[in-house]
């Protein structure tokens, strides 16, 4: 059984997130530069066995595209086509960086930290896979 990788793609930076060989939990990974996610995903998957690639689709409460979706379909496209052997899928992200800040508050991370959106980016995608992984079972 493979892991399954997550990305939360943003304009300047991507942040990235794993499960657990078992596909139970979601581990915060990394945060790379927007511009290296292909590289980046097909390096890893040359490492570890990857089954899945969930990437976050950015909409608004209306479920209406954003100014990040037609960003995201370009990295699925893109990853679909790099890697065809792996199945590509879509998942609503819709409050993960809004999530992802309030836990970091609520768990007393300092200020400073709070403020580093590298640190939310890659939080944002262990949201992003931990919903994929619970909807799945």
């Amino acid at each position: 059984m493979g892991r399954i990788l997550a990305l939360d793609h943003g304009g300047k930076r991507t942040g990235v997130a794993v499960s657990d060989p078992l596909n139970i939990i979601a581990n915060p990974l990394d945060t790379i530069s927007s511009d290296q996610v292909i590289s980046f995903v097909r390096d890893y998957c040359q490492r570890e066995e990857v089954e899945t690639i969930v990437v976050g689709m950015p909409k608004d409460l209306l479920n209406r595209d954003t100014d990040g979706t037609a960003g995201a379909r370009k990295v699925i496209q893109a990853l679909k086509k790099a890697l065809p052997e792996i199945p590509v899928v879509e998942v609503d992200e819709r409050f993960t960086s809004k999530i992802a800040f309030d836990t970091m508050l609520s768990a007393g991370v300092k200020k400073s930290d709070r403020r580093n959106k590298a640190t939310i980016d890659k939080l944002s995608a262990t949201l992003i896979l931990q919903s994929f992984l619970e909807q799945k079972s």
